[in-house]
């Protein structure tokens, strides 16, 4: 099979789909791969690295979408991009398609076979290719929130960890999964309150026994979550439903009731959002003010570490990659019921349930196609 790998062109997204080590493996297993120029430029990763692994390398991305069964990117195809995605091509990137109507058409339209990384999901429901960008971005949630809460940054001016004699920042995590966790880890690490829900008990069971003293966990309902922010000078939204739209579990009456310039970090804002007041932002303008609180809602944050975010991503997605292009993605999808779930539009149809309801498309059980 031959594997296309062109350069990001979402803002400041400086990822790139593989590794040179990634490269090596393709090509040790008889497939071939075209990395545009400068693909891996923003990783830290030279031309001359992949050239060295196999790979061939293109200038033209569209050269390297006419030439590849095969498509592999970070970050789902842009308006740009759409007509560059072909009748019969797979394309293995992230796409979050219950964010944009525009983008699940336009991929509908092109008849190209989509899998999405975030809804590869395995026996024991973890989702391998989305946990390690998760980390990353919960990580860096924690710090972003300490960033932003300093009054350069638009923020109240609050340390987020205290000096003795003054209390520290009192954060607020709503989720608990792979993101809330490594958000609160961060948090608390740096010596802030934090306050953590999720609707999970069991989940909240574990967290307590993990987490330390400064770390609250509470079960997630309304009232309680409204309570909990009136004195919160931050908010983590990291509330995720695997290929639906996230939940507005943060509303609109919540975010005026917080701390005047209190920071909100939306993570879920790659699925819409769980804050009511959240619209995108982008690494390059990644804040605005609204009722007088800061809101972050960037939906490429690993983005911002791309050398770490890129191995780690490669680290997980290659198996499957490997998968698909030995076995191709008929056989692969029938084998690997992981990879089955990470199918989520095919020649014109849509294969992934939440999907389809969400934009009233009709669902095509895919054990019914093949």
């Amino acid at each position: 099979m031959i594997i296309g790998i062109p350069k990001e062109i979402k803002d400041k997204e400086n990822r790139v789909a593989i590794t040179p080590a990634g490269v090596k493996a393709l090509v040790k297993d008889g497939h071939g791969v075209f990395v545009q120029n400068s693909a891996g430029s923003g990783s830290g990763i030279s031309d001359q690295e992949y050239l060295d692994a196999g790979a061939l390398l293109l200038e033209d991305p569209a050269e390297i979408f006419q030439k590849a069964e095969m498509i592999m990117k970070v970050k789902e195809p842009l308006p740009s991009e759409y007509s560059l995605v072909r009748e019969g091509q797979i394309v293995f990137t992230y796409f979050h398609f219950a964010a944009s109507r525009e983008l699940t058409q336009a991929m509908i339209d092109s008849k190209s076979i989509c899998f999405a990384y975030e809804t590869v999901e395995t026996d024991d429901r973890t989702l391998p290719l989305l946990a390690p960008m998760s980390e990353v971005a919960g990580k860096t949630a924690g710090h972003t929130v300490a960033y932003y809460l300093s009054m350069p940054r638009g923020g109240r001016g609050v340390l987020l960890g205290g000096v003795p004699g003054v209390k520290p920042a009192k954060i607020v995590v709503v989720g608990g999964g792979n993101v809330g966790t490594n958000a609160a880890k961060v948090a608390a690490g740096i010596g802030a309150n934090v306050v953590i829900f999720d609707v999970n008990l069991n989940r909240l069971k574990y967290l307590d026994d993990i987490m330390p003293k400064n770390v609250t966990t509470l079960a997630s309902n309304q009232l309680t979550i409204e309570h909990e922010l009136k004195d919160a000078d931050g908010l983590i939204g990291a509330v995720l439903i695997p290929g639906a739209p996230a939940p507005k579990v943060v509303t609109e009456e919540m975010v005026k009731m917080m701390p005047k310039r209190s920071v909100i970090i939306d993570v879920a804002i790659d699925q819409g959002g769980c804050v009511e007041t959240s619209r995108v932002t982008s690494l390059s303008e990644p804040t605005y003010l609204l009722h007088d609180v800061l809101h972050y809602c960037v939906p490429n944050i690993p983005g911002a570490f791309p050398r770490t975010s890129t191995f780690a991503l490669t680290n997980a997605t290659l198996p499957y990659a490997l998968e698909i292009a030995n076995k191709g993605y008929q056989k692969a999808i029938i084998s690997n019921p992981a990879i089955a779930k990470g199918l989520n539009i095919i020649s014109g149809r849509v294969t992934y349930r939440p999907v389809a309801e969400y934009f009233d498309y009709e669902y095509y059980p895919i054990d019914e196609l093949y």
